[in-house]
């Protein structure tokens, strides 16, 4: 995803490793399974016991020795049953089954399962029609998994599939890294919030809403600081009101830019801010502040609707991500789908097309740019699936083509 940069702006590549080479881990806490749903493991998660821990059966039917199947006319009686949560407590010799379900411990003696769909029973006795081998129909025991083998890896976000995983290895509760606490501050004069009538040169404020979401969708918890109008003493106060909540990153949204009421720069630099970049040879998302302010990383989002999002998707994200313990945090997540419709020769930054996307007869999917990329435009992005990623410099393509993309939904 890399792309030469304009001149005197860096590259969205190199930006990406100096906000994750930034960003400091967030220490770990233990909670219980029910808390841990898409919480970052901090270590190993080894297995507590093996499972199953004994041969179990993996059908309803009758556990018998192989041999006594190969003949069908060999009657064989039924000494007993095995079942689930209570198992036979005899052994199985030649012509003798014992009646066993789904689950069930096999008892000695026995080494395959007859299905009951195989099997003719007449009172105390039973047949097989159909001649089974050993083994058959019987789970090992440490099939699925052994005492002492590692599952579930540092680093790994927790879904509801390795949560039941971690419940059956024997965990009640797991170490997880801390959840991260991004502070969000709104800043302009033109912004009101949602559910308030704007005034006749104001708009309503949305970004926030988005970015919390971006947030919230790598793990973290958020602090909503509201709107701050453009004055730069007001904003400085709320970023120490975010720095007493405990904030682990600030994003500012606005006033990122040069003009005469961008006022973040001045705002942070009065309270020490140590300036990490400015300015990303991207489109769109080019006004983009980082530093740190003390122990706190500072993100600096554009103002318009799209910029903040391209920016919170490819910064924000991966250095919650990478706060978190996640090893593949800076990974390229681009894939290869189709152009669905032509594009111009690209300029001299990294351009993010937002994109609907469909399957194509190949299977790959295919990326059709919306017509128009203004990037105030939320419909436009609430429509989007994908951005089309390309190269500074790329020459015009054509639909047909391959393209790399990137998944935002």
């Amino acid at each position: 995803m890399s792309a030469p940069s304009s001149a005197g702006l860096l590259s969205v590549a190199d930006a990406l490793k100096a906000v994750l080479a930034a960003g400091r881990r967030t220490g770990q806490e233990t909670v219980s399974l029910d808390a841990a749903f898409g919480r970052t493991l901090s270590a190993d998660l080894t297995a507590l016991r093996t499972q199953p821990p004994f041969p179990a059966s993996a059908m309803d039917g009758y556990a018998v020795v192989s041999d006594d199947t190969q003949d069908p006319s060999r009657v064989l009686v039924v000494i007993g049953e095995s079942a689930a949560g209570r198992r036979f407590a005899g052994a199985v010799r030649p012509g003798q089954a014992v009646r066993i379900f789904t689950g069930a411990p096999v008892p000695d003696g026995a080494d395959a399962i007859l299905i009951q769909e195989n099997a003719v029973r007449e009172g105390d006795t039973v047949r097989a029609t159909v001649p089974v081998a050993a083994g058959w129909s019987i789970r090992r025991a440490g099939l699925d998994f052994a005492a002492g083998q590692v599952l579930l890896p540092a680093g790994r976000r927790l879904d509801g599939f390795d949560l039941a995983l971690a419940g059956a290895m024997g965990h009640a509760a797991v170490s997880v890294a801390r959840a991260p606490l991004v502070a969000i501050l709104a800043t302009g004069d033109e912004l009101v919030p949602p559910g308030t009538a704007p005034g006749p040169d104001q708009i309503v404020a949305s970004n926030s809403i988005l970015v919390a979401g971006v947030a919230r969708d790598a793990g973290a918890r958020v602090l909503d600081l509201g709107i701050a109008a453009d004055h730069a003493p007001t904003i400085a106060q709320r970023m120490r009101q975010a720095r007493d909540a405990g904030a682990d990153v600030i994003v500012t949204l606005g006033g990122a830019s040069v003009g005469d009421h961008d006022l973040v720069r001045d705002a942070l630099n009065a309270l020490g801010f140590e300036l990490g970049f400015w300015r990303i040879a991207m489109r769109p998302g080019k006004p983009l502040i980082h530093g740190r302010w003390g122990g706190i990383a500072v993100l600096g989002l554009p103002g318009n609707p799209v910029s903040s999002a391209v920016c919170a998707l490819l910064f924000l994200a991966p250095l919650l991500r990478a706060m978190q313990g996640d090893p593949d945090a800076g990974a390229d997540r681009s894939e290869e789908a189709e152009l669905g419709a032509d594009l111009p020769a690209n300029g001299d930054r990294e351009d993010f097309v937002r994109a609907a996307l469909t399957l194509s007869r190949t299977g790959l999917p295919v990326a059709t740019p919306h017509p128009v990329q203004d990037s105030a435009m939320l419909s436009t992005l609430s429509a989007s699936r994908a951005l089309i990623v390309r190269p500074a410099g790329e020459a015009a393509r054509r639909a047909g083509e391959t393209c790399r993309i990137l998944r935002i939904r």
